[in-house]
């Protein structure tokens, strides 16, 4: 994930980072984008355009550099994050660095993997971009494969059986170091910390002079970045004069429904980039 993690080459020492590597935040991710789009020539973006933490960096893209965009998007996320992610965050890390195979985060050096560690962590955050309603109308109590309960440490309902395929084949494509670093990094976030937590304040410095319009996209069964969050977003920004659009997506499809197939997003967003901005600059 990006062009330098824990798994990368510690080129000082010739060993790979592991443990060893910097902790960044979001800020670190969107001053090395803005440092790669000065390098390739790019003077101004169209726009800025992320999802969950992606939405963050859009966030964060809009308070760094609002000079450099026509127009931001954020998806299904927040100016910070809550006190019950970094609860579920840190289950799913201590996951991780409990697994006897993890080695302190030296796993590569001994050709290890943390595989059951990693799978649990997945497990206990897929369960948050899931709607309780979506996961009912989908496995509800039906059984895994028998029509009797075993009444052992098995999978007996399917939900546990898709968690489990959930989990496990995440381990397949996935860092164990860099799902610590990254999930970090989301708790660190928080554009409004330098300012006592006035959000107002934040933005209406930041976006003194530049104001780029902003379309916010929420879920209405997300409840990891719930609508309340870009609502408040969106009353910060109309504080700063910013031209901002909340649009409140319903679906039953919980914080996944911003990766998945729906009109209304797509439709929103076609509008807000073909539209929005062009006006912008008329």
């Amino acid at each position: 994930m990006g062009s330098t993690g824990p798994s990368s080459v510690n080129h000082d020492t010739g060993k790979i980072w592991g443990a060893d590597f910097p902790v960044i935040t979001i800020g670190d991710m969107v001053a090395a984008q803005e440092r790669l789009v000065t390098f390739l020539g790019i003077d101004r973006l169209h726009a800025v355009v992320g999802g969950s933490m992606g939405g963050m960096q859009s966030l964060e893209w809009m308070r760094r550099f609002p000079e450099r965009l026509c127009g931001v998007v954020a998806l299904a996320t927040s100016y910070r994050q809550g006190v019950q992610g970094i609860a579920f965050h840190e289950a799913g890390r201590q996951a991780i660095m409990n697994d006897p195979a993890w080695n302190g985060g030296a796993y590569q050096e001994l050709g290890t993997f943390p595989v059951n560690g990693l799978a649990v962590a997945r497990m206990v955050a897929h369960v948050t971009y899931l709607s309780e309603k979506k996961l009912s109308e989908r496995f509800g109590r039906q059984l895994s494969g028998r029509n009797f309960k075993s009444y052992s440490n098995s999978c007996d309902f399917q939900i546990q059986s898709y968690l489990h395929h959930q989990g496990f084949s995440f381990t397949k494509r996935f860092d164990p170091n860099t799902y610590l670093y990254v999930t970090r990094a989301i708790d660190y976030f928080n554009q409004a910390e330098e300012y006592g937590d006035n959000l107002d304040e934040a933005y209406l410095e930041a976006l003194d002079r530049y104001k780029p319009p902003v379309c916010l996209i929420s879920v209405s069964s997300d409840w990891t970045y719930p609508p309340s969050e870009s609502s408040r977003i969106e009353t910060a920004l109309r504080h700063a004069g910013v031209s901002v659009r909340h649009r409140i997506i319903e679906s039953d499809d919980g914080h996944d429904a911003f990766l998945l197939p729906n009109n209304d997003i797509e439709g929103d967003m076609r509008y807000f980039l073909s539209h929005v901005i062009k006006a912008s600059h008329s």
